[in-house]
Order: C-alpha cells, then sequence, then structure tokens
C-alpha cells in the first residue's frame, strides 16, 4: 500500500486527507485506516477523510474514524477538507457544495483563511437523533443514568448523534473514563458522542468532547454545533456563541432561518508519502 496524502488541523482534530477525486482505489487504505490513524505505529490521527467525486454536488466527503467505522459528518474535517480541495486546484471556487453522510454541506474559505460552514438544520427529535424511549418528543434536560450517577441530558443530531451534559467545573470531568460509558450506553442505538459543557457567560462556553469512534479529541465542529443548540435550548446562551475547544475556539450561531453556521480555522501540517 502506498499513497500520497496531506495531515491537516482543525483546532488540533487532526487528520490524514486522501486526494481520491479521479476514483482512485481507496479501498485498502479504507481497510488500514486504524493502523494508519495510530500515533505510535502510524501516521497518526482523529480520522482518514477521501476527497471524492459526487454526482449531486461539487465534492464527495467520506471519512473513515480512527478505529476502522465510518462517520457521517464532521465539522472539522469539513474545514480541513475544504481548504485541502482549494490548494490541491480541485476548485477556483471558494464556495462549494460537499456531499456527505448527512447531506450536503456548503464550506466556504474566506478572506482571513477561516472557513465558514453551512451546517445545515438541527434534528431535535428523539427518533431522528437517535435516542430510545421519546419517539419523536426533544430530549431536553432529561435523566441519564451512566455508571451509576445520574446526569441531565440534552440530545441533538447534527447528521451524528451529540449528548450533551452541563457541568460546573468542566475540569473535574474523568472524560476518559465516563466517555465511553455514554457512547455505548443502551439509549442510544446507534451510539452518540458526548459533551461535557461549562457555560461561562451567554456568550462563551467551554467544553470537552468524547467522539464515538474516536476517544478523546481536541476538538468537534458538529459537537459545537450541537452544543450550541443544547444551550439555547435551555436558555443558557444566546444564539451565538463561542465554543472553547481543547485545541482552539469556533464560533457557532443557530440562525433564524434555523441553519447552523461555523467558522474557525484550518491549516495544513504536511503531505507525505506512505508505503
Amino acid at each position: 500500500m502506498e499513497f500520497n496524502f496531506s495531515k491537516w488541523q482543525a483546532c488540533g482534530n487532526d487528520f490524514v486527507l486522501v486526494n481520491a477525486f479521479n476514483n482512485e482505489d481507496i479501498s485498502e487504505i479504507i481497510a488500514n485506516a486504524e493502523k494508519i490513524c495510530d500515533r505510535h505505529f502510524g501516521v497518526g490521527a482523529d480520522g482518514v477523510i477521501f476527497i471524492l467525486p459526487s454526482k449531486i454536488a461539487d465534492f464527495r466527503m467520506q471519512i473513515i474514524n480512527s478505529d476502522g467505522s465510518e462517520a457521517e459528518m464532521c465539522g472539522n474535517g469539513i474545514r480541513c477538507f475544504a481548504k485541502c480541495v482549494k490548494e490541491a486546484k480541485l476548485t477556483d471556487k471558494n464556495k462549494f457544495t460537499v456531499e456527505t453522510g448527512a447531506g450536503i454541506i456548503v464550506p466556504e474559505i474566506m478572506a482571513d483563511g477561516t472557513v465558514h460552514v453551512d451546517m445545515g438544520e438541527p434534528i431535535l427529535e428523539g427518533d431522528k437523533i437517535p435516542v430510545s424511549g421519546f419517539g419523536n418528543n426533544q430530549v431536553v434536560n432529561e435523566d441519564i443514568t451512566v455508571d451509576g450517577q445520574t446526569y441531565k441530558m440534552t440530545c441533538v443530531s447534527m447528521g451524528n448523534p451529540h449528548c450533551i451534559v452541563f457541568v460546573d467545573d468542566i475540569n473535574s470531568v474523568e472524560l476518559e473514563k465516563i466517555g465511553p460509558k455514554f457512547e455505548t450506553n443502551p439509549v442510544f442505538p446507534k451510539k452518540t458522542n458526548t459533551e461535557f459543557v461549562e457555560v461561562k457567560n451567554d456568550k462563551y462556553v467551554r467544553m470537552r468532547v468524547w467522539e464515538r469512534g474516536a476517544g478523546i479529541t481536541w476538538a468537534c465542529g458538529t459537537g459545537s454545533c450541537a452544543t450550541l443548540v443544547a444551550c439555547v435550548l435551555n436558555k443558557r446562551t444566546q444564539r451565538t456563541a463561542q465554543i472553547e475547544l481543547d485545541g482552539g475556539i469556533l464560533t457557532i450561531q443557530w440562525a433564524d432561518n434555523n441553519r447552523i453556521y461555523m467558522t474557525g480555522p484550518a491549516t495544513k501540517v504536511f503531505t507525505a508519502t506512505l508505503g
């Protein structure tokens, strides 16, 4: 197996980007994604992202997590994807459409180098997130018992499931211990990403995340979007706020048209050939 790639990071959430826009065979790379992402014996990444052709958009993005599973969507990944596509001269546009497992996403590369992304509308019905036991009702400030302790959860899908838990002190959360137990809790039929959130004020929150299929990461774009939605639903913040992650800050807006907009950086780390 030999292939060219570039390594990108967005708020510390890092990815191996592979250009397969000309329908290159990526089956062997997918099969070895877990090894490629290994930080001791591989390149080291939170996931592998493929740039692919699409019949319904300008591009298609496929994401393989560091455990080898496939993700529907990745907010930090889409920003890296957008910058990588532009640098590879696959488009001369700064704003374009990307087919993902969560639908069509529209990133726009701004003059300052940040990427502004229309992330679509949040999904709030329990069965659609999915969260068992709530039907089509919203899941806002509801009880969940994990490892013998009861928490209050608010659940949102941004094309992938998120469980948001508000805490008084983010530093007291033993993320590596409790994260995997939330992820595999039977109330989440497709597992879940879990965000622990400390609200600093009505325009600024601190969040840490356990990502489904990746574990602790420095940032999560869809998780940041879901966090803002949960904050608004619980009347904790305004509809635009900054989300501070382990690796940086994202600005998230829940606009009056019900769409979520995310703005943040994406930076190339290096290019290389593996094989």
